[in-house]
């Protein structure tokens, strides 16, 4: 986020380099960044002769670098954009010499979704010197939560623990549909508000109470009524709660209940860090973990992992993702 901050204000500075490589697997930031700069550089009045914006499957690097040549017209600065530029993979190094000595008076952007060039080679070192080379990297599925909660306060509103929770395990780690989300809150809701599990079903159509955050805390506190109510419910909805999602998440849930009975230190601050959980959540993974001992984990574990393979079609080919989740959950709870 700093890296990110740092591009957007010495872009409002007017002190915008020759050269922006956008590349990696989050392709969230690309597109913010690149956004920035399509908005911000000209002015309107200034856009119909001074900005471009082309597509990698459809231009060469030749023509890249002949657009990026021209002086700019009634304008300090011209804007070439270059979407989908992966597509260029295979000659795309052929840019370094025009990186090497770059348009003053232009800002090219170049956006390499999904993949990244080899800093090794001349065109990564280059742009390094002469403009800005910028890795997007994909955030864990732990980090979401506190990206989901930094984008909100500084868009004024704050979020509840149990909706993080849900964006989370509903959209995984994909920046860019949570963003989209979370934009539709904030046309409905007061800027100050607080974000909660009832506003994200109400508005986004996640269940707050059959879901598979809810899942996992009935099986961690044994409620098997619950349980067997949220297993029902994921049967007749099995398109929005996948059985291979659920095996997922509770398997990531038993490993770190696991490792939990491993801690000397039980305390609440050493087990947020240790198993990278929300603090929010421990007392969840200490009533769990006196529910379910080490043993019991393990063989859980080893349940989760033939279950997987049952909804798979190993060993299962006639039995409903339903059932197999029935089955499953009769074997941890007893």
């Amino acid at each position: 986020m700093n890296r990110i901050n740092q591009i957007v204000e010495e872009i409002k500075s007017r002190n915008a380099k020759p050269i922006y490589f956008l590349m990696g697997e989050e392709a969230y930031y690309i597109d913010k960044i690149s956004d920035f700069i399509e908005n911000n550089v000209l002015s309107e009045e200034e856009k119909g002769f001074n900005q471009m914006v082309f597509y990698g499957r459809d231009v060469s690097v030749d023509e890249i670098v002949a657009n990026a040549k021209r002086f700019p017209m009634m304008a300090e600065k011209q804007v070439v954009i270059v979407k989908e530029a992966q597509d260029l993979s295979r000659t795309i190094e052929n840019l370094a010499a025009y990186a090497e000595n770059p348009q003053p008076s232009t800002v090219l952007v170049i956006c390499y979704k999904y993949k990244t060039i080899d800093k090794r080679k001349k065109l990564a070192k280059t742009i390094s010197q002469t403009g800005c080379l910028f890795e997007s990297k994909k955030l864990y599925e732990n980090q979401v939560g506190d990206w989901i909660g930094s984008i909100l306060k500084e868009r004024g509103y704050q979020i509840e623990p149990k909706a993080i929770h849900m964006l989370v395990e509903f959209l995984g780690a994909d920046l860019s549909k949570i963003d989209n989300e979370l934009e539709k809150l904030a046309v409905i809701l007061e800027k100050g508000s607080v974000i909660t599990a009832a506003h994200i079903e109400n508005n986004i159509g996640i269940s707050k109470d059959f879901n598979n955050f809810e899942l996992r805390k009935a099986i961690g506190d044994k409620e098997l009524l619950k349980a067997n109510q949220i297993a029902q419910y994921f049967s007749q909805n099995p398109k929005s709660n996948p059985l291979v999602m659920t095996i997922s998440l509770l398997n990531s849930f038993f490993t770190q209940l696991l490792l939990y009975h491993g801690l000397k230190d039980k305390g609440k601050i050493n087990v947020s860090k240790r198993l990278r959980i929300n603090p929010y959540f421990v007392p969840e993974y200490q009533r769990a973990a006196k529910n379910y001992p080490m043993r019991k984990v393990a063989q859980v574990i080893s349940g989760l992992r033939e279950a997987d393979l049952k909804s798979k079609g190993v060993g299962a080919s006639n039995l409903a993702q339903g059932d197999i989740l029935k089955e499953l959950l009769f074997k941890i709870m007893h």
